[in-house]
């Protein structure tokens, strides 16, 4: 059996750095003890803050109680994905909304469509993102958006929704076109940037982290999903986030430090959760410094 090739280590970046979203369900990670696990790994890799997402029925409850567990540095998103749309009932959206007004739930999400499987009727998902920006602008709390082969519609609808008008919209794992991102960020949207950004093929990812503005983006995982090189293929984990924060502060040209404080900032204005930033104190630096 040959050996496994070695691969570096989570690089070392002294700034507060927060993993904007990721998913840590117990039934991936063995149990509770396991999440926790991957929580102490994070925080002992030198992130601040994590961002975890309870995208379904079945998950929202333990995303909820992952956070009220680890405090403020570790809130909660709440909705119902795409994919579990056709479970959208009365009662299931009556489920989110009693957790998002728990405070450490920061948005509603991930919401939106998913047109590539189609794991739930079209129509279902249309009426489920609709429901739930609804449900944001009345709880007045930011959405967590999954757009996948849309077309264009999911963001029809939040224009037409006026979700744009509310707490603010975040497009997770980001992989639309320079245009779209222009698009996005006309309406005073953010976007965050996956492991994805490390792959060789990823030039129009990479094109989009290179001009964004300096206060609309994040970093994420999208644990444990999507992990970023040299990982690509192994369960992602919010750990290595660094990866990513490293590797937007080459195509932008600046110290990683500053990448992730900036988008330290901008996770703490969006969720409107300075807790994300740890117990470091700090400023956000200056454009390019």
């Amino acid at each position: 059996m040959s050996a496994q090739p070695l691969r570096p280590p989570p690089p070392v970046v002294r700034a507060p750095v927060v993993d904007s979203h990721c998913h840590l369900d117990p039934e991936e990670w063995g149990g509770d003890d396991g999440v926790d696990a991957v929580v102490d790994r994070a925080f002992a890799a030198g992130l601040s803050g994590l961002v975890v997402v309870g995208a379904g029925v079945s998950v929202m409850d333990h995303a909820v109680l992952l956070a009220a567990r680890h405090g403020p540095r570790v809130r909660a998103v709440v909705g119902i994905h795409p994919h579990e749309a056709r479970y959208a009932s009365p009662a299931a959206l009556a489920q989110v909304e009693a957790l998002a007004r728990r405070p450490e739930v920061v948005a509603v999400g991930e919401v939106g469509l998913d047109f590539h499987y189609d794991f739930s009727p079209p129509d279902d998902q249309r009426a489920a993102l609709t429901a739930q920006v609804a449900l944001a602008r009345r709880l007045q709390k930011p959405l967590v958006i999954h757009d996948r082969e849309s077309g264009g519609e999911t963001f029809a609808i939040l224009a037409g929704e006026g979700a744009f008008g509310g707490a603010g919209v975040l497009f997770h794992c980001f992989s639309g076109t320079p245009r779209e991102a222009d698009r996005l960020l006309e309406h005073g949207g953010y976007l965050s940037i996956p492991g994805i950004v490390t792959y060789a093929k990823a030039d129009r990812m990479r094109e989009v982290a290179a001009r964004v503005p300096t206060d609309r983006y994040l970093v994420e995982t999208d644990a444990p999903y999507l992990a970023p090189e040299p990982w690509r293929g192994h369960r992602n984990e919010p750990a290595w986030v660094l990866y990513t924060v490293a590797a937007v502060a080459r195509i932008r040209a600046e110290p990683a430090e500053v990448v992730a404080r900036t988008t330290t900032l901008n996770a703490v204005r969006f969720f409107d959760s300075p807790g994300l930033a740890g117990q470091e104190p700090w400023t956000a630096p200056e454009s390019g410094a």
